[in-house]
């Protein structure tokens, strides 16, 4: 597998599919975390209309978003991964990144078998201090 902090000085666009209304839930702090350490960051919540967060595009669904993305970082159940499968077979991202205490190996099997790289159980925003000295 190619290294995390490769895979995150070489990426610039990222999904949060989970991103929550809550400004205060971990996936809003993480989406603008990675905002301020200058990615271009867009939303996936099918309950968030046409409104944005603390300036983040927000679509309902992976599909929705019309740029390619180079991660697709998920904050959703273990149970749930296999809802979002699909869709990122179909935007095909560099990387599906399940954060972390998320995990489904069966789930994300479709994507490693396509060349994507599937990274779970891991915090972006953990990796990318342990990372930030190398970032580009």
């Amino acid at each position: 597998m190619q290294n995390i902090c490769e895979i995150l000085s070489n990426s610039k666009t990222i999904a949060v599919v989970g991103l929550s209304r809550d400004p205060n839930k971990i996936s809003r702090r993480i989406a603008s975390f990675l905002v301020d350490s200058a990615y271009d960051v867009v939303g996936v919540n099918p309950d968030f209309g046409d409104e944005d967060a603390d300036g983040i595009k927000v679509y309902k669904s992976i599909s929705d978003i019309p740029h390619n993305i180079d991660i697709i970082n998920v904050f959703r159940k273990s149970v749930d991964i296999p809802d979002v499968i699909d869709e990122v077979l179909a935007k095909n991202p560099k990387v599906l990144w399940l954060q972390q205490g998320i995990r489904n190996d069966l789930a994300v099997k479709p994507v490693i078998e396509k060349g994507i790289i599937a990274i779970q159980d891991e915090c972006i925003f953990i990796q990318y201090n342990l990372c930030k000295s190398i970032i580009k």
